[in-house]
């Protein structure tokens, strides 16, 4: 029913149009914004599983990944903070009157 109230109105529209171009354009415009409206009205399909144990699994897999994000921008920031004291120290240039050890 709704498909041929949909058709007729897409005919009246297009009685309208003198072009053959425009015609094209309005029914794939037409066409693209019918079916994006009635995917929409899809049956909704669950992301994560709703058993209590897999709920478990899926949350405290997340937490770990995420503490471990964290953990390597700690390290990252640490070896970030040695190599700024290092290069103020100025240990890492080479000293031209340093002895040679033979």
């Amino acid at each position: 029913m709704k498909i041929k109230l949909f058709l007729q109105i897409i005919i009246s529209l297009l009685s309208f149009l003198r072009r053959q171009e425009s015609r094209i354009f309005y029914l794939s415009f037409l066409f693209l914004l019918t079916f994006n409206s009635l995917a929409f009205a899809e049956e909704k399909i669950p992301v994560f599983p709703t058993g209590p144990v897999e709920v478990y699994t899926i949350y405290t897999s997340l937490a770990v990944f995420w503490l471990a994000i964290i953990g390597l921008i700690v390290v990252i920031k640490m070896k970030l903070n040695e190599i700024e004291r290092i290069q103020k120290l100025g240990i890492d240039k080479e000293d031209i009157n340093a002895p040679l050890l033979d």
